[in-house]
């Protein structure tokens, strides 16, 4: 491997360690943001990302955990998909790229990229159903403005461990005829 490949796959697992701190910091702020709403809610507004999701609250408990949940589960789930792109450039080998922890791993990406686009759409869609009934949700909607992109990403990522799979294939046969 040459020193240019070495210092890019450095500067991506870098760049991968940062994101992953920004994730977790991320969502360990919404956990507390939504622990301190339901025992302190009047201090909410002095909070990080300022979810005041009061209106939706007042409208139905169940709806306001529901929207939380949704929150919640796309910060953890983003901070764990990075955890995994840290763990795949970490082991990733240019000198035998072909190997079943590799191609495992971005499959894993990929079912965690879906899923981040799956929960993102049902939530703006159960947002947009709240907002037919008068609940003002527009503070939400920087957390699922991107569905569409991470269920596109998600099968281009799967496609990507599809050809993965093909090239263990191909290295192994080739590994056994000399």
């Amino acid at each position: 491997m040459s020193n240019t490949n070495k210092y890019v796959f450095y500067g991506l697992r870098v760049i991968a360690w940062i994101i992953f701190i920004g994730l977790c910091i991320e969502a360990g702020a919404l956990l507390v943001n939504f622990v301190i709403s339901i025992y302190k809610p009047e201090i909410v507004s002095r909070l990080y990302e300022k979810l005041d999701l009061s209106e939706l609250f007042a409208y139905s408990v169940d709806a306001y955990y529901g929207m939380y949940s949704f929150i919640l589960a796309l910060a953890m789930l983003k901070a764990y998909l990075f955890y995994v792109v840290i763990e795949l450039v970490s082991k990733l080998s240019l000198s035998k790229p072909f190997s079943e922890y590799v191609a495992d791993k971005i499959n894993k990406i990929s079912y965690y990229t879906f899923s981040i686009g799956l929960i993102s759409y049902i939530g703006k869609e159960t947002a947009k159903h709240f907002e037919h009934r008068g609940i003002e949700l527009n503070a939400l909607n920087k957390f699922w403005a991107d569905s569409e992109a991470f269920i596109l990403m998600a099968a281009i990522i799967y496609v990507i461990a599809n050809i993965f799979k093909r090239g263990i294939e191909i290295q192994n046969e080739n590994d056994l005829t000399i």
